[in-house]
């Protein structure tokens, strides 16, 4: 069972999930910027109903608490960090979860 804190929502775990799925068989993390991620899980996939600025938030609140890295600041593309996908495995405590202030 994952570790929940009151910030996180379903939303973050839809994020995480997507990136996760997009890992190549050889270990090689994609990055994608917020617009793709929206994109993908809101019009292809449809498994989201939230506007774009939304998951551009989450991403960032994701950021903060480590469990997706920015890969590039100037274009905002994100990757799933190891401790995000301990979190999908439901590897991590509640206490691993604490964001980091900005």
């Amino acid at each position: 069972m994952r570790a929940r804190v009151s910030w996180m929502n379903e939303v973050d775990d839809a994020i995480l999930e997507y990136l996760r799925e997009l890992e190549t068989e050889a270990g090689h993390r994609i990055s994608l910027p917020p617009t793709a991620v929206w994109y993908n899980l809101v019009k292809g996939l449809e498994v989201l109903d939230r506007s774009q600025n939304t998951i551009s938030r989450r991403m960032n609140v994701l950021g903060r608490a480590s469990l997706l890295e920015k890969t590039d600041e100037n274009r905002g593309y994100y990757r799933i960090t190891d401790k995000g996908i301990a979190y999908l495995e439901g590897n991590l405590d509640v206490s691993d979860l604490e964001l980091e202030e900005r």
